[in-house]
């Protein structure tokens, strides 16, 4: 990092906390999976926290890591996004969203669960799954709108320890938190950690808040964690983690899965990932709080960025923003410098007849080869949704990973002599000339063709 950017993000960390009347903040930034700077501003015991060594309560964060647990169980094949909950767990309510509704907020449970505020009382009073519930804990239908649902996540927790026969932290400790690196993020405190404070709206005093245990409620908002151990999980939203969970799989947490939020389309949620749209860059991660506490992850995948953010003071919402703007100020300031271009020294060379110019009707599209066999459909000039990603399938077929055609399959039809006729894209036929007469173009070609 160059001195510049350093002040830079440090000013930012400093007016933060001195805006938001932090009793103390902490900040780390990753970029391209290591951790490049980190500060910490205020107090903790008498000493400026320490980004690697203290901890602060994380909030709804939690629920991104829940929401890792329930992909590998998806890519383990015990369960698939589409179920519907009833189908794997007994549950008093929700079981007829799908998993995939729980992960989005579009379950339509209630977003809280019955008092009192589950926040700041203890877990012993809700003691089993119906004690989460009131009278009415459906408050919409299913996959009808985006509503945030805390009670969803108690139920996804409750999913993991049925499919896994434990419960839900011990799963997350071994199969994400100790692979990643996050030795320091635990279910309760262990010192050194921050303790939780509200600030008065009209003085500068303090107030502590409760520290509670919250039971059925936790996957939504009980661990703890550092800035630093919360820079280990944003550089694995951004680039996946094998061990953990595929590059692949990160990408479908980090796509829209519900409606955008608001009606400049600048937030909207994936699979258990908030996703924010700040000067056209997309960050994914969450931002999470409770009782004297509020952090945030962001990641950047297209620069390499993420940022974690931490305080311990109740309401506080530049911490959220901060983390954005560590992000896109390093963005700014230090531009991502791109790997030399090399030859793909494993290119399947039979495919280079795939590639180049096709027509969909009089539409001109580029077909392009990428790494492992990938190919990449793009329109000429215009631009479009008709343009997509495609993965290579075993039979020989692409399947869309993006845009119109995601999930649509691509064929290469051929002629009786082997040579490639068209390709066959969801019904739609692109060939190698514009309406060609001996081309095979659905409805045929208008006799004595172009005039």
């Amino acid at each position: 990092m160059l001195p510049a950017t350093r002040r830079t993000l440090l000013h930012l960390v400093a007016t933060t906390q001195v805006q938001g009347r932090a009793p103390s903040l902490v900040a780390a930034l990753v970029r391209d999976g290591r951790p490049v700077w980190a500060a910490g501003r205020g107090e903790v015991d008498g000493r400026e926290p320490d980004p690697e060594a203290t901890q602060y309560r994380i909030g709804s964060i939690t629920k991104a890591l829940v929401a890792v647990l329930v992909l590998r169980l998806r890519d383990e094949g015990l369960l698939d996004l589409g179920d519907p909950l009833g189908r794997h767990l007994d549950t008093p309510a929700g079981g007829e969203a799908t998993v995939a509704q729980l992960l989005s907020h579009s379950s339509g449970l209630a977003a809280e669960s019955r008092g009192p505020w589950w926040e700041r009382t203890d877990g012993d009073l809700r003691p089993a799954p119906e004690d989460l519930f009131g009278e009415r804990p459906q408050r919409h239908r299913a996959g009808e709108l985006h509503h945030y649902s805390n009670t969803g996540y108690a139920l996804l927790g409750a999913l993991v320890e049925k499919l896994r026969g434990e419960p839900w932290y011990p799963v997350l400790r071994r199969e994400v938190l100790l692979p990643l690196g996050m030795e320091r993020t635990t279910y309760g405190p262990e010192g050194p950690h921050a303790e939780g404070w509200a600030a008065h709206p009209w003085a500068d005093v303090v107030l502590p808040e409760p520290l509670t245990e919250t039971g059925l409620m936790a996957p939504a908002g009980q661990l703890w964690s550092t800035a630093a151990d919360l820079g280990r999980f944003a550089a694995f939203l951004a680039r996946g983690d094998e061990r953990v969970l595929s590059a692949a799989s990160l990408a479908e947490m980090r796509r829209p899965a519900v409606e955008p939020q608001n009606a400049d389309w600048s937030a909207s949620y994936g699979l258990g990932l908030q996703l924010i749209r700040v000067d056209g860059r997309v960050l994914a991660g969450h931002a999470g709080s409770m009782p004297g506490f509020v952090g945030a992850v962001l990641a950047s995948p297209e620069e390499g960025l993420a940022a974690a953010t931490l305080a311990n003071q109740t309401s506080m919402p530049e911490v959220v923003s901060l983390a954005a703007r560590l992000v896109l100020a390093t963005a700014d300031a230090e531009p991502r410098i791109p790997e030399p271009w090399r030859p793909d020294e494993d290119a399947d060379l039979a495919l280079l007849e795939l590639t180049g110019p096709w027509y969909w009707g009089p539409r001109a599209m580029l077909l392009r080869l990428g790494a492992g066999r990938t190919l990449d459909l793009a329109p000429l000039a215009g631009g479009g949704v008709r343009g997509s990603r495609f993965r290579p399938e075993e039979d020989g077929t692409w399947t869309g990973l993006d845009n119109y055609f995601a999930g649509e399959t691509l064929r290469v039809v051929r002629r009786p002599d082997g040579t490639v006729s068209h390709l066959d894209l969801g019904s739609f036929v692109y060939t190698r000339e514009p309406y060609a007469p001996e081309d095979a173009i659905p409805g045929g070609v208008a006799e004595g063709g172009w005039r």
